[in-house]
């Protein structure tokens, strides 16, 4: 079955921590950023737990294990046992164990994420492609993963072992800016081998299904500042997404979102979880524009339009209407900086 075309981010009656049992959280950009938390996240989140709201932190990041990740936000002030984090290395681990028998050697290329996650399968973890693997795996192993990993994937591959990625984010974030993530050290290995790997990270369904199969959710609500992997993922997985303006993505990026990238829900930080969320309203009195709050946008022939004044959200919101409505199926192409500029976005 087709899902329709979102054309505009909806409205909510409702705190969002009360129409939803379970977010899902991504974590840098979201929670934290250059390991220290985001303005208003730890009070945010302690008020989302209280009203009955179940917290569950989902990362692509394959490095750390539950534990390090749990004990991390519990320094910040978020208090979180292990078994509330999610982490692709699970994921990638249960998809390598359906395919390969009870207690098979794995090859690792990574860290000690991957390590703890396949043993937790009953799988063993295993350093070199002479060791018999029935499979390699890749994770994000930190700057001290040295070229001869790479190698020993290589090896394996080219016998004919079948080979699985936690994910494939180009990028990770950290204090001193943006370094190559696991997806470009799978490129490393892409090229080499001409193989394509099994993929489990977001915005893949094993992600997802993972995550589900872990906290129970049963309305679960994902929340991300990346609209290729935690909106996207929101969507191959057929859930509502928050998008916060906390992390990586624009005002810009946002408007230009595709069908699949487009967030139910917009806010500027985890504050949106404790709230309602406005209503976007179609207008036609000079033409079709859309309403949010004090703002009106339209889509003009060469540019998006904007009037009004307010909250700068709700000028963002409407222009998201203006501009995917605009877009249907497509990407809106429209000049938005003008626009966006009146926002101070």
């Amino acid at each position: 079955m087709s899902r329709s075309v979102r054309t505009r981010p909806e409205g909510s009656g409702q705190a969002l921590s009360e129409a939803y049992d379970t977010a899902l959280l991504d974590l840098d950009g979201v929670v934290y950023a250059g390991g220290n938390a985001i303005a208003y996240a730890v009070d945010s989140l302690a008020t989302a737990r209280v009203g009955g709201m179940h917290l569950a932190y989902v990362t692509n990041n394959a490095l750390r294990t539950p534990d390090a990740v749990a004990g991390h936000l519990t320094e910040l002030g978020i208090p979180t046992g292990a078994s509330d984090v999610i982490t692709s290395a699970q994921a990638v681990a249960r998809l390598i164990a359906e395919q390969v028998p009870e207690g098979a050697r794995v090859l690792v290329i990574g860290g000690e994420g991957l390590r703890v996650a396949l043993r937790e399968r009953g799988l063993e973890p295993v350093d070199s492609a002479d060791d018999g693997p029935a499979a390699v795996v890749q994770g994000y192993g930190g700057p001290e993963l040295t070229w001869g990993r790479f190698a020993e994937a290589c090896y394996a591959i080219a016998r004919g072992v079948p080979w699985f990625a936690s994910n494939t984010d180009l990028t990770i974030p950290g204090a001193r800016g943006i370094a190559p993530g696991n997806g470009a050290a799978v490129e490393v290995v892409r090229i080499a081998t001409g193989a394509e790997p099994q993929v489990a990270g977001k915005p893949l369904p094993p992600m997802h299904r993972e995550t589900v199969l872990r906290t129970g959710a049963e309305r679960p609500l994902v929340v991300g500042d990346r609209l290729d992997t935690d909106i996207e993922g929101a969507f191959n997985g057929d859930v509502d997404s928050l998008l916060v303006l906390t992390g990586v993505t624009d005002g810009a990026q946002l408007l230009a979102a595709p069908p699949h990238r487009r967030p139910t829900y917009v806010d500027a930080d985890l504050r949106g979880l404790l709230t309602g969320q406005p209503e976007v309203t179609e207008v036609t009195e000079d033409g079709v524009g859309f309403r949010c709050g004090g703002w009106t946008a339209t889509a003009g022939a060469e540019r998006l339009e904007l009037e009004g004044d307010g909250e700068a959200l709700d000028g963002l919101r409407a222009l998201c209407a203006a501009a995917w409505t605009a877009a249907g199926e497509g990407v809106c192409e429209l000049d938005s900086g003008k626009a966006l500029a009146r926002l101070g976005l």
